[in-house]
């Protein structure tokens, strides 16, 4: 294994030496297979080729201060692939097979496990696809759930660094009442054209309008909204929203830390109201927002002044990486010890 800079890693894919797959037929799941290959053998009429019968999830594991290695709460992210699978009609992945199948992957790549100290982390990426072929628009009936790992850095180059976000309505990210509120593909394929753009005019990313009104914030591209007003922690309450797992964890550090948490409808006028803004999700933690531009009106909201992140972002998100890389006390019991080397 060649030399990793792990300090300078981008948040992408990265060669390990193993996956582990799983197939769904004749109605039960098989048993674990362990593959070297980075491809997988696929029939042409697959439902996940044809008719988007695909979701997946993203969690991290981290080797702490201590030296052992943590999962961050696999099981909500097994839950929500669940409710993906519900989504759009495809077989439900079993928790304890979600976690057998998870911890061997990690193993099997151990020397893929970041340091500690160097800011990456070992990105966990289960997939679960329609592999059962159908020509007509149906669900099929055999399903692939396999499992990736990689070391990731980063999700945004800036890091901490607070960066710009482009606000879009001439795009939608999800329908109401579609899929914007489950992991799955389709989601992302909607917003790549808006996301592109925005990083060719200067953005890191985009902040995207409610698809039936037009009024509220929806997602921040592919991460959950919040704003900090006061001792107030707000974030958007949306059927097009995908409930982020990071997110669920701030609220309730900031509840923890005497902040009022609102989720409620948030309407683009309150973005000159708030004292800090930032987009949540897994692979960033936390990115703060230093500006935020209407890409209609050219209007923009300015935030962290001096370009550093607020102080109540500082910490919530200094509080939950202590907690992911055993700096604190696990209080909520979100991190699970799957081993030390």
């Amino acid at each position: 294994m060649e030399k990793i800079d792990w300090g300078s890693l981008p948040f992408g894919y990265f060669k390990t030496d193993y996956n582990v797959r799983c197939y769904y037929r004749n109605g039960k799941w098989g048993d674990i297979e362990v593959s070297s290959s980075e491809y997988i053998p696929m029939h042409i009429a697959a439902t996940c080729l044809h008719y988007g019968q695909e979701a997946f999830e993203g969690l991290k594991v981290f080797k702490g201060k201590d030296d052992k290695v943590r999962v961050f709460r696999w099981e909500e992210n097994a839950r929500r692939m669940q409710r993906s699978a519900d989504g759009i009609m495809m077989a439900k992945v079993p928790l304890e097979l979600f976690r057998e199948m998870m911890i061997k992957a990690v193993q099997l790549n151990w020397k893929y496990i970041p340091p500690y100290g160097t800011g990456a982390a070992l990105y966990v990426r289960p997939l679960l696809i329609g592999t059962g072929p159908q020509v007509g628009v149906k669900p099929a009936e055999e399903y692939m759930f396999m499992i990736f790992v990689g070391p990731v850095g980063p999700y945004f180059k800036e890091g901490f660094n607070p960066v710009k976000i482009q606000l879009v309505k001439d795009y939608d990210r999800a329908a109401p009442q579609g899929t914007g509120h489950i992991k799955v593909g389709g989601n992302y394929a909607a917003s790549l054209r808006p996301a592109t753009r925005a990083k060719e005019e200067g953005f890191a990313s985009v902040l995207f309008h409610d698809s039936r009104h037009r009024k509220f914030i929806d997602e921040a591209g592919p991460a959950n909204f919040f704003g900090i007003k006061g001792d107030k922690y707000i974030t958007p309450k949306s059927d097009t929203i995908l409930p982020s797992i990071t997110n669920m964890s701030l609220r309730q550090i900031a509840e923890d830390m005497g902040m009022k948490v609102e989720v409620r409808p948030v309407p683009v006028e309150e973005l000159k109201e708030f004292d800090e803004v930032g987009a949540c999700g897994t692979a960033a933690i936390i990115s703060p927002i230093c500006l935020i531009e209407d890409r209609e009106t050219g209007e923009q909201y300015k935030y962290c002044e001096d370009g550093k992140a607020g102080p109540k972002s500082t910490m919530l998100y200094n509080k939950l990486r202590a907690i992911q890389y055993a700096e604190e006390p696990d209080p909520y019991d979100w991190v699970e010890v799957i081993g030390e080397k």
